[in-house]
């Protein structure tokens, strides 16, 4: 890939900034926008600049000099899109409307969005592939999907090259950067505050799933291999094609397997308490990947989740030392 200008929208986030970080150590000249409702300005990379700003805005900044955007800025927390469904159709599916006009008009062609597995819904078929029915259960999986299919309309219209990178369960921690949303519904970050004391006992939702031992199975991906694909999918993605891949391990852990890893990893007790299944929760999420491998030549150099657990105990008990970017505007609130 030869060097270029990026734009990474809410990269002050977790996905957001580590690839960010990914972007600059190749070489890339970076411009994170954020309007720091979820984000972190200290999660901003140094070396990039940082505007500060919402994606309904992109237009004030976006110019020709740009190769390309990154795109992460979007409300994720499924159970508040239930109760609060018109914030995410606000932010996630306006905004990107807003940011793809403004692409349009100032000629940048070239998209690169974080999409999400929360698209497919229930699962008919384990592993998942891109071709499965789309059937989201939530208010943020469904905008994620419009998202999907806005972009596929610009490609065809406007001969946008884009991808749609369908996350599964992102964890780990790369560059000083980790998890810390608030509040925190993700499985390893919260088994991990049991481990230091901030939470009494993990809750295990279901025990008598048909599974090798009665809990849910999921599909745990590195941050850090989740960015190299991006940078992979600016390489891949050509004029009026919109690339979907999904991005997984193809392979599953269950709540379990987690929290004993937790136990090996940090040497602390980590006490369960057994809970009634939670409605909507499948037995088994499993992403194939061999659409990113053959598109993208992607593959995990992090798969095991020992790895994944150490990486987040770093981060939990260490955080972030990395200075942040440099200021270059500022801009509205959420």
């Amino acid at each position: 890939m030869s060097v270029g200008k990026y734009l990474v929208t809410g990269g002050a986030g977790y996905v957001g900034s580590v690839v960010a970080q990914h972007l600059l150590e190749a070489g890339h000249q970076v411009v994170v926008l954020d309007d720091l409702s979820t984000g972190f300005r200290e999660g901003v990379p140094a070396g990039a600049e940082f505007i500060e700003g919402r994606i309904q805005d992109a237009a004030r900044w976006l110019d020709a000099t740009y190769d390309g955007v990154l795109h992460f800025a979007a409300f994720s927390q499924v159970g508040e899109s239930v109760v609060d469904p018109e914030k995410y159709w606000v932010n996630n599916v306006g905004g990107t409307t807003a940011l793809l006009a403004a692409m349009r008009e100032a000629g940048v062609r070239r998209l690169v969005f974080s999409s999400t597995a929360a698209t497919y819904g229930e699962p008919v078929s384990v592993p998942l592939t891109e071709t499965d029915p789309t059937a989201p259960t939530s208010p943020y999986g469904a905008s994620k999907l419009a998202v999907d299919h806005m972009i596929s309309g610009e490609c065809h219209a406007h001969g946008l090259a884009a991808a749609s990178l369908r996350y599964f369960n992102v964890a780990g921690a790369y560059g000083g950067c980790g998890e810390r949303h608030d509040p925190e519904s993700h499985l390893i970050p919260l088994v991990l505050q049991v481990a230091q004391g901030r939470r009494e006992a993990i809750s295990v939702y279901g025990d008598d799933y048909p599974t090798p031992d009665g809990t849910c199975v999921r599909d745990y991906i590195h941050v850090a291999d989740l960015a190299e694909a991006h940078l992979l999918a600016l390489d891949a993605v050509t004029s009026g094609d919109h690339l979907v891949c999904n991005l997984g391990n193809g392979n599953g852990f269950s709540v379990r397997e987690v929290i004993g890893t937790v136990r090996e990893v940090t040497g602390h007790p980590v006490p369960e308490v057994a809970a009634a299944r939670r409605a909507g929760d499948p037995a088994v999420l499993v992403a194939s990947a061999e659409t990113a491998r053959t598109r993208l030549g992607w593959t995990p150099t992090r798969p095991g989740l020992d790895r994944i657990v150490q990486d987040a105990w770093d981060f939990a008990r260490h955080g972030s030392a990395r200075g942040a970017g440099t200021v270059t505007a500022t801009g509205g609130g959420a």
